[in-house]
């Protein structure tokens, strides 16, 4: 992290962090080591399940988005929905 940043201002920081969950806390003397409790993935998915959600009618939603997929993303989506490719 840049030198600009106090120790306490990055402890507060990733103290809310804890306090939301999105970061976990290993104890290791004083200060103790923060790691991320998701990973970039699960984030996004639980991104685009709360887009989902939001909306109106999230099936129109997801017709829509799959429109924009690239052939080697569809092909992936019918791969994990268990379907045959074209």
């Amino acid at each position: 992290m840049g030198a600009d940043l106090a120790y306490n201002t990055v402890h507060t920081i990733l103290k809310r962090l804890h306090d939301k969950g999105l970061v976990l806390r290993a104890a290791d003397g004083r200060r103790g080591a923060y790691r991320p409790a998701k990973n970039a993935a699960e984030l996004t998915a639980e991104a685009m399940h709360e887009a989902l959600d939001q909306g109106p009618d999230p099936i129109v939603t997801l017709q829509h988005f799959v429109t924009g997929l690239s052939p080697e993303e569809e092909r992936a989506l019918r791969e994990l929905l268990g379907g045959d490719g074209p």
